[in-house]
């Protein structure tokens, strides 16, 4: 692979034949757990900064950045994960992914707690997910990988990120809450 950087980003470039790099993912930290994403959707990493809300949106989507001059949406990767929001540190950053297909094709940013590495995992050393236990939705992992004694979770990133479900969600919380504030506005609350 190759890197291009700029002063606030770390660019990635992918150079010759993807397929024979299928087995390179990036790997970053969330809590003390390590995932990983084939580093074929990563675009680039940018150092954390500013997010700009949008309302009525889903807890999971934080808002979205400006990145030279293109508008994209930033995910915190926990919540969607259903957890606690991700605090944001000195190595937080966030990770521009590519999801989707041909048609459907979007950038949305990640935020993380850190990057940690671009590494190898063997298809043939990848583990089903279990179906149970795992905390995390059997649809959004890929596989869970052993790399130096440590278990990474390798995402799915497509369904992790799935920009139908993400839009249905969106809808359906922007529908709640006119029919919350409806029901405020009979019992005169």
């Amino acid at each position: 692979m190759n890197y291009t950087e700029s002063a606030r980003s770390h660019e990635l470039v992918p150079s010759g034949d993807l397929s024979a790099e299928a087995t390179q993912y990036l790997s970053f930290s969330l809590g003390a757990e390590t995932f990983a994403v084939d580093i074929r959707h990563i675009r680039e990493i940018i150092e954390y900064e500013e997010v700009t809300a949008v309302p009525t949106m889903p807890a999971f989507l934080r808002g979205v950045i400006n990145l030279r001059g293109k508008v994209v949406p930033v995910i915190d990767l926990s919540v969607r994960f259903g957890r606690a929001p991700t605090e944001v540190r000195r190595r937080s950053c966030i990770v521009i992914v590519e999801v989707g297909d041909e048609a459907t094709r979007q950038d949305l940013g990640i935020i993380v707690d850190a990057v940690n590495e671009v590494m190898e995992i063997d298809a043939n050393s990848q583990e089903r997910p279990p179906a149970f236990g795992a905390g995390l939705r059997n649809d959004f992992i890929q596989g869970i990988g052993k790399v130096a004694g440590h278990f990474v979770v390798v995402l799915a990133i497509d369904q992790a990120l799935s920009i139908k479900e993400m839009a249905q969600l969106s809808q359906s919380q922007q529908w709640n809450l006119p029919q919350e504030q409806d029901a405020n506005d009979r019992t005169g609350g």
